[in-house]
């Protein structure tokens, strides 16, 4: 469910780069997926559920 999300935001952030209108809120969100990353990764959950 996180790796979905993930990849959701950053699909949304490489098309802010194309689309203007939504640059800020996009880089907002990938920042927002890289707090998620970490934060999983500090939890110790780095294994995938199905």
């Amino acid at each position: 469910m996180l790796w979905t999300i993930v990849v959701i935001l950053l699909v949304l952030w490489a098309l802010g780069f194309f689309v203007a209108s939504l640059g800020n809120i996009v880089h907002i969100l990938l920042v927002i997926a890289l707090i998620a990353i970490v934060w999983n990764l500090i939890a110790g959950r780095g294994t995938r559920a199905v």
